[in-house]
């Protein structure tokens, strides 16, 4: 049973934008921006997300002199080709945007996902002995598109998902988060990548019998 609803796929996040707005792209007359919007962690890190918007939002709120936002939207995903390979980029894809005075450090970060495991789970250990199991889970949406999202579960859960089949329907909560990390080059050069992934913090299977 193949879900498509528009709750299955929700973003809820409060930041401040970074970049000023840069054209992405038009369809059907609609033009759409991107940007990054900055979400402080409690741990004094933050994670720097992409966004894209269209341009019948942007009179909802000033983007030169409103930084604090509160977005809503979903966790989207297309391929785009680099170096003649096709590269998984991930984007926020806003629905709704407003200014708001402070942040409120109570879940400024949050995504819900309902969808499918869509690729074998890989089980993993950190050197400090951390379990990790690393999800590609595909979220249905109208016209028969879907959208693909790396996604990490941790400890206790990783032992859980390591066991998931392809083809399960799961519903996970957690963060979207972006990570630092170098790429080895040809001639042992290494460069600064960023990846941008949903930390997981909880999940669940979804049965036949909750389907229905």
């Amino acid at each position: 049973m193949i879900i498509v609803k528009d709750d299955t796929n929700v973003v809820n996040l409060k930041g401040e934008l970074e970049d000023k707005l840069e054209f992405s792209h038009e369809i059907f007359g609609e033009k759409f921006y991107c940007t990054k919007i900055k979400i402080n962690r409690l741990s004094n890190s933050s994670d720097i997300l992409p966004i894209t918007i269209s341009e019948r939002l942007l009179q909802d709120i000033d983007f030169e002199k409103e930084k604090l936002v509160s977005v809503v939207g979903q966790l989207r995903s297309y391929n785009k080709n680099v170096d003649n390979k096709n590269k998984l980029v991930l984007t926020v894809f806003v629905r709704e945007i407003k200014p708001i005075v402070e942040i409120d450090t109570k879940d400024p970060n949050s995504i819900f996902l309902d969808g499918y495991i869509c690729k074998v789970p890989v089980y993993r250990k950190t050197p400090l002995g951390r379990e990790i199991t690393d999800l590609l889970v595909a979220i249905n949406r109208p016209y028969n598109k879907s959208d693909y999202i790396p996604s990490i579960v941790w400890g206790r859960n990783a032992k859980f998902a390591k066991n998931l089949n392809v083809g399960d329907r799961i519903q996970m909560w957690g963060r979207v988060q972006s990570r630092v990390y170098d790429k080895k080059l040809e001639g042992g050069i290494s460069v600064k990548k960023t990846a941008y992934e949903v930390s997981v913090s909880k999940i669940k299977k979804v049965e036949m019998e909750e389907e229905e």
